[in-house]
């Protein structure tokens, strides 16, 4: 059988650091530059008002920024935040201050999966322009073309089930059909709720200590991706 692969990226695909350390401190560094810069285009613009409403209306992009900014620390989902971060980074790809991390066994299996014809899409709590941007510019090249699609919270949380029922819809594909790889138990939890075969990647370099047991909560245990398909 020809399964459908649904990944995860932080900590799956790509290192946790990469994100935590490289990515976040960068968009926050940017941002009032960014802002600055780029406040009076529309789409900044609606973003930006996005993100004043839901705070109670602040006028100021000072006080906007510094909302955002505190929402980068806490590491909020929101969507204003998550368009806006995706926008700076952009800039940063562009740029060339960064290339995005993506671990050798991953690309090596991705590869190899797309030429044996398996579908593959990534879901991530980043926003899709954001995920096509870090594997656009990734450290092995433009991975794009190894996916069909992408997905992020506009179909719903991670940990919740119904989020991976509104990825099966938007597939089209029976449950049974798509693996889900991930290195957060919780969304794996909920993916296997929603029918989905499902595979823990426990990669030492992002998790120094092996979950094993009962951490697993029963899904599949890998450490690399080398192994991630039966």
């Amino acid at each position: 059988m020809k399964h459908t692969i649904l990944t995860d990226i932080e900590g799956t695909t790509s290192s946790i650091s990469f994100v935590k350390d490289v990515l976040f401190p960068y968009a926050r560094r940017a941002l009032p530059g960014f802002v600055r810069q780029h406040g009076g285009e529309p789409e900044v613009r609606y973003w930006l008002d996005q993100a004043a409403v839901d705070a109670g209306s602040m006028c100021q992009d000072d006080m906007i920024v510094e909302l955002l900014q505190g929402w980068i620390d806490e590491d909020r989902k929101h969507p204003a935040l998550k368009a806006l971060q995706g926008l700076i980074w952009a800039d940063g790809y562009a740029s060339g201050e960064y290339v995005a991390h993506v671990y050798p066994d991953a690309v090596a299996a991705l590869r190899q999966w797309k030429a044996d014809g398996h579908p593959m899409f990534v879901y991530s709590s980043g926003s899709v322009a954001a995920q096509k941007l870090l594997f656009g510019h990734s450290s092995a090249g433009d991975l794009r073309s190894l996916f069909n699609g992408y997905f992020d919270t506009a179909v719903g949380g991670k940990r919740e089930a119904q989020s991976y029922r509104n990825v099966l819809g938007a597939l089209a594909l029976p449950a049974s059909e798509v693996v889900f790889l991930s290195d957060v138990v919780e969304e794996l939890d909920a993916a296997r709720e929603a029918g989905m075969q499902t595979v823990l990647v426990d990669r030492r370099e992002d998790y120094p200590q092996p979950r094993t047991g009962e951490a697993c909560h029963g899904h599949r245990r890998v450490e690399s991706f080398s192994n991630a398909l039966e």
